[in-house]
């Protein structure tokens, strides 16, 4: 009997699903309060492939750190993922029980944190907290086991062994980042969030921790998702960019074509904010503020900022949609293809 004949179109869409380790689909997460509920996070859907990098961007607001929490499973009332999946190698996150999720912290997905002072135990020796992660998903791990281990992976992170002995407040910022980078790959995961790594350090360790970060991705094979405020940043170390706005992904592209030419309006004004070197122009910022998430206005959440918005934009909603080639976009301005 022959078998079925698979043209290319269909063989890059099974490609494209066996390689995925990270699907959301459709994903809402609201914030319940007296006055109504707050749309953190309103419809979000991305796929994250092994291997790859991806860049998640957009102002303080936005939902990039809810969106992060819900990966993890770390919603709290008054916080509630309304719908949608997460899946994690065919675990549903959202339906999964907090013992699956434990199960898969740390072993198949781990978080950087933002503010590593704050998530590390001020009370605990380097080395404590770091066996206490192995420990906890590995009991019958052997002492010697484990500091092999920790020594491992401390100088994956280009920090001495000596650094188990000592506590959080004897470390620089950068040296706190390294050691939350290290927990977090200490079982060697398939993904790695990085919810804005570097956003208390300064420019030069700030490059430093980055470049960590893309050699672990590496050693590990792992998929990393960047969250972040740094466009610079972001050209240099992601495959992709989503950006996000009023709780929504926007535009999703490959970074090059992305830095190009960017096609959501509210994109190209977040790269035309930044300063450039190779020539000299007026700094450029957005216009307005973000809109509320508990009553976001008709039609495109963007048009009262938008320069380019038309009658339809302030009516009705566009569609994230195929816009051309890999990139997607949700705007008037672009049907679909």
């Amino acid at each position: 009997m022959n078998e079925p004949q698979i043209g290319p179109k269909e063989a890059l869409i099974i490609q494209g699903k066996r390689d995925t380790v990270l699907e959301v689909d459709d994903l809402h997460v609201y914030y319940d309060t007296n006055l109504g509920p707050i749309k953190a996070v309103n419809g979000v859907s991305f796929r994250l492939r092994r291997g790859e990098s991806l860049g998640l961007v957009g102002e303080s607001g936005s939902g990039k750190s809810t969106t992060v929490l819900s990966l993890m499973g770390l919603i709290k009332p008054p916080g509630r993922i309304v719908k949608g999946r997460i899946l994690l190698n065919g675990l549903d996150i959202v339906r999964a029980t907090d013992r699956e999720i434990r199960a898969v912290r740390f072993v198949k997905m781990s978080l950087v944190p933002q503010g590593a002072m704050n998530s590390l135990n001020p009370v605990m020796k380097i080395g404590e907290q770091i066996a206490d992660t192995i420990r906890a998903h590995i009991p019958k791990s052997t002492n010697s086991s484990i500091k092999s281990r920790i020594t491992e992976v401390l100088e994956s992170v280009d920090l001495s062994p000596s650094v188990v002995k000592r506590y959080p407040h004897e470390l620089s910022g950068g040296m706190k980042q390294r050691v939350c980078m290290a927990m977090a790959t200490a079982l060697r995961p398939e993904v790695i969030i990085a919810d804005e790594p570097t956003s208390a350090l300064d420019v030069v360790v700030q490059r430093q921790v980055f470049e960590t970060l893309k050699s672990l991705q590496e050693s590990l094979s792992a998929s990393v998702l960047l969250v972040g405020h740094d466009m610079g940043l972001m050209a240099q170390f992601v495959d992709r960019v989503a950006v996000m706005y009023a709780g929504k992904i926007v535009e999703l592209s490959p970074t090059t074509e992305f830095f190009e030419k960017p096609f959501h309006p509210y994109a190209k004004q977040l790269i035309d904010s930044l300063p450039t070197l190779g020539r000299r122009r007026p700094l450029t910022g957005i216009t307005g503020l973000p809109p509320s998430l508990r009553m976001l206005p008709p039609g495109c959440p963007f048009h009262p900022r938008c320069a380019k918005a038309m009658d339809q934009c302030r009516s009705v909603e566009p569609s994230f949609v195929q816009a051309s080639g890999c990139r997607s976009v949700a705007c008037h301005l672009f049907p679909k293809v």
